[in-house]
């Protein structure tokens, strides 16, 4: 529904959590867009501000307010401004967030993210606080306008929902049961992704490989990967986060089988003790784990596996924890995300029994950052003198400008810094490189690019920068772009990390 605004209204969206959040904030600029608003200015305080939050830590609830209570100047000195919190705490807490900062104006669920440019003229036109939250999803997110804000890469959901009851989690309670899109639409956003450019696409879900569960085809996750690998043009396929209890031989067959699948996986662990990962209701054990991989490997040499681990849940042992350093040691993950547990009110969790002292967490914690470092570090050397081709990226290496060079990642989602040749290449092109230096997180080549493939993503790029006025792209029906998260000490509370 096109909502009318006044001339230049200004928005800002600001996202906590993990990359069902981003997905989603992706979309509310799309929504506010469609519906006449634009961008605020760096430095400016926006006309609308959009809170997108996370119920998973401990705290969520106090950085919101203290949030709120900053902007709560700006609001008595302009009364035209509108302030919208949405997403996992404001489906948790509904009417309490206008209790405890009455001068909000809109609050919205995670299941209709769609409302919100209707609330917001609705709050505007009746001059009171509009609290809409649905128990089930109103809309599938796919459907809504995005602005996507990569050429080159982009999110495509292929369900939202978790079935599992994992203890440490809240997410189940707040997205509601798993829903799955139908293949055939999934499969025409990405038709429609490459066609304006996209190279590369992400399929997302809550637990990704059980796709397919709402219209019973448990092969349905491996047959998707098949059939985006018959699509022209797409050059590189990814998903995240699958769960080691519903990880079928089919999917590694498809990965293996499928060019464009990249030999890259991001497989959360939580732990290695088979004791911890009952009391967390994971529903499989280390030995199931540590077969997965080594299936996964004997198929494809070359993976990248990555995990997320979380130290500290309640009960856990020192025996408990060097059985998770057990784990780590076999796997040689590329990367691990490392979490400290902490508590999430409203989660099994928050009530057991025998939580972790902060300090035993944090010993540990760094024991296993260490140990996990030194082998990352390990398999990158391995890297070292290799020619990989780099997919160049956008804001990824911090340091670019000082160390002229560029970023971007290899085919297995390493994150290569090279020097440029002659010819730049742009965001979305592909160079080919030899990596001369292997750090723990990123890899190096130093010598000048030895070939630079012009894309289309690449001219797609080039396209948004002689239009800045279009917005950075604009609107679209797509998905946003790739982040590429640094590991955190809190504790993710779903599978998808951030």
């Amino acid at each position: 529904m096109t909502v009318t605004v006044e001339s230049a209204r200004t928005y800002e969206v600001r996202t906590y959590g993990c990359q069902m959040n981003v997905h989603d904030s992706e979309r509310l600029s799309g929504l506010l867009e469609d519906a006449g608003y634009v961008p605020a200015p760096e430095g400016e305080t926006a006309d609308v501000v959009v809170f997108n939050t996370c119920a998973v830590r401990e705290n969520a609830d106090n950085k919101l307010y203290g949030n709120l209570g900053h902007l709560r100047p700006s609001k008595v000195s302009n009364p035209g401004m509108q302030i919208a919190v949405g997403g996992c705490l404001a489906q948790k807490d509904q009417g309490e967030i206008v209790r405890r900062a009455p001068w909000v104006d809109v609050v919205f669920g995670t299941h209709n993210i769609g409302s919100l440019p209707v609330l917001l003229e609705r709050a505007r036109v009746q001059q009171e606080a509009q609290v809409e939250i649905k128990e089930s999803l109103e809309t599938f997110p796919s459907t809504l306008p995005t602005k996507r804000e990569s050429a080159y890469a982009a999110w495509v959901s292929v369900s939202v929902g978790c079935n599992n009851t994992c203890t440490f989690c809240i997410v189940p309670a707040l997205r509601g049961k798993e829903k799955d899109r139908r293949p055939g639409d999934i499969l025409n956003e990405v038709r429609t992704l490459v066609d304006q450019g996209v190279l590369e696409v992400t399929l997302l879900g809550q637990n990704v490989n059980t796709y397919g569960v709402e219209f019973g085809d448990r092969l349905a996750f491996g047959k998707l990967l098949r059939a985006c690998g018959d699509i022209d043009g797409l050059e590189r396929v990814r998903f995240t986060s699958p769960h080691p209890a519903a990880f079928t031989d089919d999917v590694i067959a498809a990965m293996a089988e499928t060019p464009n699948v990249m030999h890259q996986l991001h497989m959360p662990l939580q732990s290695g003790s088979d004791r911890v990962l009952k009391a967390m209701r994971r529903s499989y054990r280390a030995e199931r784990y540590l077969g997965i991989i080594e299936r996964v490997r004997a198929a494809m040499p070359d993976a990248a596996i990555s995990t997320d681990i979380i130290v500290g849940f309640p009960g856990e042992t020192e025996e408990d924890f060097q059985g998770t350093l057990d784990v780590v040691r076999e796997s040689r993950f590329a990367n691990a995300f490392t979490f400290q547990y902490s508590i999430r009110p409203g989660t099994p969790a928050a009530t057991m029994d025998d939580q972790i002292p902060k300090e035993v967490v944090q010993e540990r914690y760094e024991r296993l950052v260490a140990l996990q470092t030194e082998i990352s570090w390990a398999e990158n050397k391995r890297q070292v003198g290799r020619t990989l081709e780099v997919l160049v990226a956008e804001g990824e290496g911090r340091k670019d400008e000082a160390t002229h060079r560029l970023s971007g990642r290899a085919p297995d989602n390493r994150l290569i810094h090279f020097t440029p040749g002659e010819e730049l290449p742009r965001p979305g092109d592909m160079v080919s490189v030899e990596v001369t230096y292997a750090a723990p997180h990123h890899l190096v080549a130093d010598g000048p690019a030895a070939k630079l493939r012009r894309t289309r993503a690449g001219d797609a790029w080039a396209a948004r920068q002689a239009a800045p006025a279009a917005g950075g792209g604009g609107v679209m029906l797509g998905m946003p772009s790739i982040g590429r998260p640094a590991p955190v000490q809190e504790t993710s509370g779903c599978s998808v990390s951030l």
